[in-house]
């Protein structure tokens, strides 16, 4: 049997994550927000899913470059493994410090940094357009020479390091603090006060930033603030994704000449002019969010998520197994399930008609073997009586249940 064994790696930091909170609970320290944990978990599941899409694609690409450009051809061996992650940790360094300094690049890493909690949750903060778009700083790596197996390899391991670092648990870690990331350094890169900002940009060595001058140390007496400078106050799955794209697109369309629109998509994400938030929140009917939410919420909610990185696993586990259809039609229910849930806790109304469409989508499914599709029909057209008959009905009972109102 051909499983895909990164599928493991759900539970398993599902599992460091339950253990963070457990030692968190223990210690009686309140680093864990429920809603908070279930935003930043369902922008993990995200990634996730896409990855099964696209990680074929880009060794592909890594795979073309290497042979048909590379500069060498450099074979497997321990120095070539050495020189190959100083070369992935320089060229991350250098990612990651333009991704804070172009707003082009800004509005694809700007959702890692949105959470105003910092624990193991906030490391599943990753989009699939930051994957593409670190994917084009990582060809420089082929046209070097290195294989694709090899870059393939190295960023899997490079990219499990930075989870250990999104934790309030760990203290200072002595002489390792001169030479690698710890927790300490990363907890001042996701901080919003003044002294922190744009600093440490290191993935696994901090020595870069020493060496190009973005280096700061965690100060006892200014405790970290996470989050963005102007706090997001949102659960939609999908306005973390694309606030900043329309605020760009907002700020581009305020500028009369081209050069000057040119400029804004290039220049620094604080010459943003920060009102325009407001404005694209007016424009797509955008709440900030409030007081807590009621409990029957919370475990509707807790529920689809457990069920997710349930079924997420198998997906990415016997991945090989699956049809493209197949793949298309989980990943078409999960993103609807991950804007049903930031929904939910905006406490929407029309999550109701989502409800809905995700329903359709699970009617749907099984015409694709095409046997006895006459009795799925027949079956598909009885519950689509059944709603449309009860439908006031059932709307009733499901915002009661979900919001505890009538």
């Amino acid at each position: 049997m051909h499983l895909n064994i990164t599928g493991l790696a759900v539970p398993l930091f599902t599992g460091f994550i339950m253990l963070e909170y457990y030692i968190s609970k223990k210690k009686g320290l309140a680093y864990f927000n429920l809603h908070n944990s279930i935003t930043n978990i369902s922008i993990g599941i995200a990634e996730r899913l896409a990855d099964i899409l696209v990680a074929g694609f880009f060794y592909f690409i890594y795979d073309n470059l290497q042979k048909k450009h590379g500069l060498l051809h450099i074979k497997p061996g321990v120095l070539c493994w050495i020189l190959l992650f100083i070369f992935t940790d320089f060229i991350w360094y250098w990612y990651h410090r333009l991704a804070h300094e172009i707003n082009i690049l800004w509005l694809a890493h700007v959702v890692h940094h949105q959470s105003e909690d910092f624990n193991y949750t906030v490391s599943a903060r990753i989009t699939v357009l930051q994957a593409f778009i670190r994917t084009g700083f990582w060809c420089i790596l082929p046209l070097i020479g290195f294989p694709a197996g090899m870059i393939t390899s190295m960023l899997l391991v490079h990219g499990l390091y930075p989870f250990f670092l999104h934790t309030r648990l760990t203290g200072r870690l002595g002489i390792l603090e001169y030479i690698m990331v710890t927790p300490s350094h990363h907890r001042v890169h996701h901080a919003s006060n003044e002294i922190y900002l744009d600093k440490n940009y290191g993935d696994v060595l901090i020595i870069w930033d020493k060496l190009f001058g973005t280096f700061q140390k965690e100060e006892d007496e200014e405790p970290p603030v996470y989050g963005l400078t102007k706090p997001l106050k949102t659960h939609s799955f999908l306005w973390q994704h694309f606030h900043f794209l329309i605020e760009l697109v907002l700020a581009v369309k305020s500028k009369e000449k081209l050069r000057e629109k040119i400029k804004i998509i290039f220049d620094r994400p604080e010459k943003i002019n920060p009102h325009l938030r407001e404005e694209a929140e007016t424009i797509f009917h955008i709440r900030q969010q409030g007081g807590a939410v009621q409990l029957p919420l919370n475990k509707y909610v807790v529920w689809q998520m457990i069920l997710l990185l349930s079924s997420l696993t198998i997906i990415i586990l016997f991945e090989h197994y699956l049809s493209w259809p197949c793949k298309i039609a989980f990943s078409a229910i999960t993103i609807l399930t991950l804007i049903n849930c930031g929904a939910i806790m905006e406490q929407k109304r029309w999550i109701f008609y989502l409800e809905y469409l995700r329903l359709l989508l699970f009617l749907l499914l099984p015409f694709y073997s095409f046997q006895y599709w006459q009795l799925k029909l027949f079956i598909i057209l009885v519950l689509f009586i059944v709603l449309i008959a009860w439908y006031n009905s059932i709307q009733k009972k499901y915002f009661m249940y979900v919001y505890k109102s009538s």
